[in-house]
């Protein structure tokens, strides 16, 4: 599955956000692969920032994230430069944007 979030930047952060985050720690990205998260792409626009997640489920992913090591000091190292998420529903993927169109969806029917 892919699904797309939106964060938003703390003012005056975005150079070094990015340079922070030209590469994730290795026991992370060794978590993504063990959780089933296969790709994780980032944009910005100033302070936005908006993600592709391509996984196998989203919400079992963040539940395993929220125990996970390697996940909890990156986000104490990059989180400072995060002002928030945004939340689009209740439970486990609340930050899951919804999908209003695919090409290949609409290609597939």
């Amino acid at each position: 599955m892919r699904v797309a979030l939106h964060s938003v930047l703390r003012p005056g952060a975005e150079a070094e956000y990015e340079a922070d985050h030209a590469t994730i720690p290795a026991d992370l990205a060794e978590t993504f692969a063990r959780i089933g998260i296969h790709d994780w792409t980032i944009w910005r626009s100033g302070r936005d920032l908006f993600h592709l997640v391509e996984c196998d489920d989203f919400a079992a992913a963040i539940r395993a994230l929220a125990t996970d090591e390697a996940n909890a000091r990156w986000q104490a190292f990059i989180g400072r430069h995060v002002d928030h998420f945004k939340t689009f529903r209740d439970g486990d993927d609340e930050q899951a944007m919804p999908e209003v169109w695919s090409l290949a969806a609409q290609n597939a029917s």
